[in-house]
């Protein structure tokens, strides 16, 4: 399929994307607070909302992988919109912590059907061994969900409420992201390999089992690290005496730091072996975070080279299992690679709230920072792999 032919199923997959996240993922960075103040319910409980929608998502990953390889993504993609859409009526009308908890369940199906690794699966099968510029191309559109959902959402908490925020998102997904989907999203050839319910559809050679299992320990700190950073930079700053106005701007720079990593990396137009992006992005954040926890006065371009190595990582997570392991098995290697990732983002925010409250802000910088090191070591013996 040519380049142009595939930019109206990458835009519609991007705008996709932006919804998906803003009505899931960044969803409570703006209403978390108002939602906790209106209702009485602790703020960590409603924030828990969101780790128990991460672990739904990486429990139904594998499976979610299997289904898009033997039917495509399109249908995948749109039980996501109707999930999320569902998961955000309830949240909307939810007269008790419970049955909020319960909505969250909904949307981590969402999630789990919508969010990067399915749309990357979906053009893996879509495209085969020709699919990294777009996803590529997908990861710069999802650059752009928190700079377009915070602000909505705030205008949106300003003139309708949490609750009505909820039930605006969950009609953007019914009237754009589903018709998007429905109406622009190929559907995929009929597989030719093992049926979905089918084990054997992932088995792999004896030499690819360490680089699979390598592969998944980077995505589970890698995604940590992200979750952990995202969820406490602020207070971290604020702990290294950084005004929280001061704090809010620096952190404001991540966005656009991740968007320019990617057109950079677009600019490459895949010369290179996607472990090379995987090991700059790597290298990026884990400089970003030793600046950070050394206490250096360098913080904006602390937050810049993390937001930079951030912002490839994305590409890199999609397109290093397409290359080591081929594109016929791309669609359930990335949802079983999920799993462990979408976990480890689930956990550690409470795993950081427990170290920022009992070691300080010294201790937590120190578990990112030897957290990032050691993905380093883990890609250098990906490499070895190779």
């Amino acid at each position: 399929m040519g380049e142009a032919r595939r930019w109206p199923v990458i835009s519609a997959l991007g705008v996709a994307q932006i919804l998906a996240w803003g009505s899931s993922f960044y969803l409570l960075g703006v209403l978390a607070a108002p939602i906790a103040a209106d209702t009485g319910w602790p703020l960590a409980w409603v924030f828990g909302g969101l780790t128990l929608g991460l672990l739904v998502a990486g429990l139904v990953s594998p499976c979610i992988g299997r289904i898009i390889d033997e039917h495509g993504g399109r249908p995948v993609l749109g039980a996501s919109s109707l999930s999320l859409a569902a998961g955000l009526v309830v949240l909307g009308l939810a007269p008790s912590l419970p049955v909020f908890l319960a909505g969250w369940l909904l949307l981590g199906l969402g999630m789990g059907c919508g969010l990067y690794d399915p749309a990357f699966a979906t053009l893996g099968r879509l495209y085969g061994a020709d699919a990294r510029p777009a996803i590529t191309s997908l990861t710069l559109w999802g650059g752009f969900a928190s700079t377009v959902s915070w602000p909505l959402s705030a205008f949106l908490l300003d003139h309708g409420g949490w609750r009505g925020a909820c039930f605006v998102y969950a009609g953007l997904q019914l009237v754009v992201s589903l018709p998007l989907v429905l109406l622009l999203i190929p559907a995929a050839a009929r597989s030719t390999g093992i049926s979905a319910g089918s084990a054997p559809a992932v088995d792999l050679a004896p030499h690819e089992r360490r680089p699979l299992l390598l592969m998944a320990g980077v995505l589970v700190l890698g995604g940590a690290v992200m979750s952990l950073f995202s969820a406490h930079v602020l207070t971290l700053l604020q702990a290294r005496g950084v005004p929280l106005a001061s704090a809010v701007t620096f952190g404001a720079l991540i966005g656009p730091s991740q968007v320019a990593a990617r057109i950079v990396e677009m600019m490459f137009k895949g010369r290179h072996h996607p472990l090379w992006t995987l090991t700059a992005a790597m290298s990026l954040v884990a400089l970003g975070v030793l600046l950070l926890a050394l206490g250096l006065p360098l913080v904006a371009l602390a937050v810049i080279l993390y937001g930079a190595g951030n912002g490839i990582y994305s590409i890199a997570r999609g397109t290093v299992p397409l290359v080591l392991f081929g594109p016929e098995r791309y669609a359930p290697l990335v949802g079983r690679l999920a799993r462990p990732g979408l976990v480890a983002q689930a956990l550690a925010p409470p795993v950081g709230a427990f170290v920022l409250a009992h070691g300080g802000a010294g201790a937590t910088f120190g578990l990112l920072a030897g957290m990032a090191l050691l993905n380093l070591v883990l890609v250098g013996a990906l490499w070895r792999t190779r």
